[in-house]
């Protein structure tokens, strides 16, 4: 995929499901690139994000999903593996891989997962990503022998329709290496980490990549942003539903969201996921319309 590329994320919280369908059929007749789902099983609120892609994947026709971000922990990655594959070919090629260490490990644990320190986690999600490539290949059996996940003779299918990319949710030095020497992209979000942090983050993904002999331009750096598109202030951080960032979300008109989007553009990301906190239709709208030309136009 070349040029800068647009989407939403959706949280999939289970009173709001119609209204999920609407953003999502909007972005679709827009014709924007992406709608990202969140995966926290742990959550009595949510629907089930590997359930609720393939219906959203059925009522759509060119918009790609991808999971914001797949939980780890809970789900196996070759189970993983073979979903995506399936939603891929089932979709023509319109899925791809979020995937995560496991942000909250006493919740996790909670629910039946492991409970892995950091380090684990990281060493954890590099085995996944391996396992998860054995079964997108086009070998007749596959065999893994890791610490956290095995194979022996595990036969690989379906061949995804397109090269589904992995794209690592990834925050500290280790998994931001991690990133560099072996994932498909770097999916952060703005409040989780500040401007300079995210700027220092694609300094060091560069670096672990050129270090593993990768080019850095050949690593996908999406961004989630929080915040409302409009002259009226968005909620406060009280006032918003369960599942969303850490800090306060942006607002403003829709120039102002050109201008602020446009540098994080310079500072390296070619792909802006929009996270509405005002689930309306016309937020979607007003970021197809008034905010993606300008910036498609500049690029």
């Amino acid at each position: 995929m070349t040029g800068i590329h647009f989407g939403i994320s959706v949280v999939p919280a289970t009173e709001r499901l119609d209204r999920i369908r609407e953003l999502v059929r909007a972005a679709d007749e827009a014709a924007l690139d992406l709608v990202g789902i969140q995966d926290h099983p742990y959550q009595r609120h949510f629907l089930d994000t590997w359930s609720l892609i393939p219906m959203l994947l059925a009522e759509t026709s060119r918009v790609s999903f991808f999971t914001d971000v797949a939980n780890l922990p809970l789900r196996p990655p070759a189970v993983m593996a073979k979903a995506a594959a399936s939603l891929d070919v089932l979709s023509g090629g319109r899925f791809e891989l979020g995937l995560g260490a496991g942000g909250i490990p006493d919740v996790i644990a909670n629910f039946g997962g492991p409970r892995r320190t950091p380090g684990e986690a990281v060493e954890a999600l590099d085995e996944a990503i391996d396992v998860i490539r054995l079964l997108w290949s086009e070998e007749r059996s596959v065999s893994f022998d890791g610490t956290y996940y095995r194979l022996h003779d595990a036969r690989p299918g379906p061949r995804p329709a397109h090269p589904i990319g992995i794209w690592v949710g990834a925050f500290k030095p280790r998994m931001l290496r991690l990133v560099g020497r072996k994932a498909d992209g770097w999916l952060p979000s703005l409040g989780v980490l500040t401007r300079d942090e995210l700027r220092a983050g694609n300094q060091q993904i560069d670096a672990a990549a050129e270090k593993a002999g990768r080019d850095p331009g050949s690593i996908r750096r999406i961004i989630n942003v929080q915040g409302v598109i409009g002259e009226a202030p968005g909620p406060s951080r009280s006032e918003l539903p369960v599942g969303y960032l850490a800090g306060e979300p942006l607002a403003g008109p829709a120039d102002w969201w050109v201008e602020t989007l446009a540098g994080f553009v310079d500072d390296g990301f070619d792909t802006i996921v929009f996270w509405p906190v005002d689930m309306e239709p016309g937020q979607v709208e007003r970021l197809a319309g008034d905010v993606v030309p300008p910036l498609r136009r500049a690029d």
